[in-house]
């Protein structure tokens, strides 16, 4: 009897021990599983392809950097990651990621991934293109897109700007029946119709020349160091300069350093009939603000100013010439474009006139021409390179602080999901419907100038500046291909979209009266 007893309670407590083990550890598991779904998940790194050790990806990224990137995407999806040495890229290429990326996350990837020879060239990044996101970027902004370039400075700078591209349509004219090399023109107007606006009036006119061309030269230097593809930005050299690219770079500081002190220095006072200073060119602007009150300074140094001078003439310059460029190309291929192009300037603006700003905004089918132009060929197809400040989520995906962020653009203008037959060019695509489209990143279809905190400041005078050069050169001249020479549109990638081969073209006079060529 007292074991049967005993029995029974042993096997009772064993019983109430395994149910309390049971219920322990389910209550123990959930627990557990409480714990984990609120710890964050640690998300994977986005896809791509696999590359080797030390070099990643590079052997396998061809020339033609953008549109290898828009083929990688069709295997590995619109957000995929590459190894650009021991540097780790990001590249986005559909609308939804653009979108996240540089307005959802704008200020995660509001700075730049600036390279080696950049930081150099703007005094340690003290530019407004290449510095950091932060208090100097956001005065240096203000001061560019607020006073350096507002409508009242702009309209300011008319008669500077105008004065270049009748230049330029002179100097066409004596060049009537002969090949231009229309890549070289251009850059030759874009430099002086940028240089100009920013020291022009200051000096006199026997120097104008003669220090246009010794820019010209210095800013070759600067193009062709600045678009050299740098192992010190991709690899842990240590300081070591393997190219001799920062070497070079540090060269060419001291003769920028002397051009720039040069200019203060031959700098003149034009002094109207009240005895006030007189002054339409930037630098005039910036030695007036120095001399006023401390308040409206805001910090700008002399070092700010070369180095906005820097972003203006190397970012305005190549890109401004290379677009008119590829504009031209593709109306010699496409001469129904030229025709219309001709019939609207000869209806606004009159076979007995000139282009003028003015005519600008009823120039639809131009603007039409010049938008089509940046969607087929933009000129930063990858935009310039952000950097994210921070680790953070995109799209499901992990992205590392200091992951170099790449905006594929050219991928996105080509899209057939946003654009109908995307490779063809239309520039009435852009007159249809309702829509809006203009150049401030708000349709992310649509990024010549990206979008976010880092679109391009310039996209005021870019919307003057172009139209107007391309405007007097299709209304002044009719154009043709050299005989024999066929038209080859191939691209060359250098972080700017350039033509492989240079567009030469012959001029004929298109207006009856000489005197609009005088």
């Amino acid at each position: 009897m007292w074991s049967w007893w005993c029995e029974l309670i042993i096997l009772k407590g064993n019983l109430i021990f395994t149910i309390s083990l049971v219920v322990f550890a389910t209550l123990w598991y959930s627990w557990l599983l409480i714990i984990k779904s609120r710890k964050p998940q640690k998300l994977p790194l986005p896809p791509g392809p696999s590359g080797l050790p030390f070099v990643g990806n590079l052997p396998f990224i061809k020339p033609d950097v953008h549109r290898c990137f828009a083929d990688l995407a069709r295997t590995y999806g619109p957000i995929m990651k590459i190894k650009l040495g021991q540097k780790l890229c990001v590249v986005l290429s559909s609308t939804a990621l653009a979108k996240e990326a540089l307005r959802d996350y704008d200020t995660i990837f509001a700075d730049r991934d600036t390279p080696t020879t950049m930081m150099t060239l703007t005094y340690g990044g003290n530019g407004l293109v290449w510095s950091s996101y932060g208090q100097t970027w956001r005065m240096l902004r203000k001061v560019c897109v607020g006073e350096m370039l507002s409508k009242t400075s702009l309209d300011t700078m008319y008669a500077s700007r105008r004065r270049e591209v009748r230049r330029t349509i002179k100097e066409v004219h004596g060049m009537v029946g002969k090949p231009i090399n229309m890549g070289e023109q251009m850059f030759l107007t874009m430099s002086n119709l940028i240089t100009s606006m920013l020291w022009g009036v200051t000096l006199k006119d026997e120097d104008r020349n003669s220090v246009g061309a010794e820019f010209r030269r210095l800013v070759s230097d600067i193009l062709k160091l600045s678009t050299s593809r740098n192992l010190a930005d991709i690899f842990p050299l240590g300081g070591l300069d393997v190219q001799g690219l920062n070497g070079r770079t540090k060269v060419l500081m001291p003769r920028l350093d002397e051009f720039f002190d040069s200019l203060v220095e031959r700098r003149e006072t034009k002094i109207e009939g009240d005895g006030k200073e007189r002054g339409g060119d930037l630098l005039q602007w910036f030695l007036r603000r120095e001399a006023g009150d401390s308040e409206d300074k805001q910090g700008l140094t002399m070092m700010h100013l070369k180095s906005l001078f820097m972003d203006m003439v190397v970012a305005g310059t190549d890109t401004s010439s290379v677009t008119v460029e590829w504009a031209m190309a593709e109306l010699m291929n496409n001469p129904q474009v030229l025709k219309k192009a001709q019939e609207e300037l000869a209806q606004v603006v009159g076979m007995n006139s000139t282009v003028e700003e003015h005519h600008l905004p009823k120039l639809h089918y131009l603007n039409a021409v010049i938008k089509e132009v940046m969607r087929v060929h933009p000129v930063a197809p990858l935009l310039l390179p952000r950097r994210s400040r921070e680790t953070c989520a995109l799209n499901g995906y992990t992205i590392p602080k200091g992951t170099q962020i790449l905006v594929n653009t050219w991928a996105i203008h080509m899209d057939p999901e946003n654009w109908d037959n995307p490779t063809e060019f239309e520039p009435e695509r852009f007159l249809k419907g309702n829509m809006k489209w203009d150049y401030n990143g708000n349709d992310f279809r649509y990024l010549p100038f990206g979008s976010g905190r880092r679109i391009c400041a310039g996209i005021a005078l870019v919307e003057r500046m172009m139209p107007h050069v391309l405007g007097s050169l299709l209304h002044s001249f009719n154009w043709r291909l050299v005989e024999g020479v066929e038209l080859d549109l191939t691209e060359k990638f250098m972080i700017i979209l350039k033509k492989a081969k240079p567009t030469v073209l012959v001029a004929e006079a298109r207006l009856s009266n000489p005197e609009l060529y005088a």
